[in-house]
Parts: structure tokens; sequence; C-alpha cells
């Protein structure tokens, strides 16, 4: 069992660092040379909501980055309008500007071609809806890791 563990955690790195090569191609297809595959995949997620920094990074909308630096830079380069909130001065929120929702759409066609091929040529949605509930187990068992470390010997 440790090795197909292991081989899952070492599949689901690189199945993630596979999914910001092909948002990257994309990008490079577009000549978009203002934001990275992180960003779009942040801005994609952002989607039609208004969220903190902390909201973003609370819910995941990130990984292996610094989510202040990459929300300043898509700011500077007029993907994010980042304002206020009124009801809490001291917090940020950003949304979507303009060039941002003209990008969510373009990585939205991408994501729906993807689908679509994905189950013309290799598996169904039912078949995704169980490695997601797989995936959703794993993550519970790592959430509830934290709360009882297993000690090992030294």
């Amino acid at each position: 069992m440790k090795e197909q563990y292991l081989e899952s955690i070492h599949l689901i790195e690189r199945l993630h660092r596979q999914f910001l090569e092909v948002v990257k191609g994309e990008l490079d297809r577009l000549d978009v040379q203002d934001v990275n595959n992180v960003q779009a995949v942040i801005l994609y997620n952002i989607g039609k909501d208004e969220l903190t920094v902390g909201e973003l990074t609370n819910r995941g909308y990130y990984l292996g980055s610094n989510v202040s630096y990459n929300v300043r830079k898509m700011v500077e380069n007029g993907y994010l309008i980042q304002e206020r909130s009124t009801h809490d001065r001291r917090s940020v929120r950003v949304r979507l500007s303009e060039k941002g929702i003209r990008l969510h759409d373009v990585l939205d066609g991408m994501f729906e071609a993807q689908a679509d091929k994905l189950e013309r040529e290799i598996t169904s949605a039912t078949d995704l809806d169980g490695a997601n509930t797989l995936l959703r187990r794993l993550e519970r068992f790592w959430i509830a890791a934290m709360n009882f470390p297993v000690r090992a010997a030294y």
C-alpha cells in the first residue's frame, strides 16, 4: 500500500505541473506575456467573485506561489481591480477587470474544449466523479493527519 500511496502523491504533483504547462501553452499561443500560468489559474478561479487575498488562499486557488505577489502583478497588468472593502477598511478585495474577464472567457473556452475532448476520447463524467471522490477523501485524510502526526523512531 505504501508504494501505491507514494505513487499517488507523485502523480498528483506531476498532474498539477502538467496542467500548468497546458495553461502556459495556451497563453503562449495567445501571445499573452503579462500574466503567467499560475496567475491565469488564480484569475480563472476568481471568476465573477470579489475576494480578499485571504479568501483566495483559503480556497486553495493557487499552489506553490505567493498569492499577494501574484495579485499585485495582476493588478499592475490590468487583470484585476483592487479596492478597499466597504465593510472592513483594513481588508482589500479583488475582482476581474474587463481585461481579466476576457482572459477568463478564453480560459473557460479552453477548459470546455478540453472537457469535451476528454469525454469523447478518454473517460466519462462518471469516471471523473469517482476520481474526484477519491481525491476528496485523500484531502480529508491529509487534513485529519495534521491533527494526529505519526511519530517515527529516529
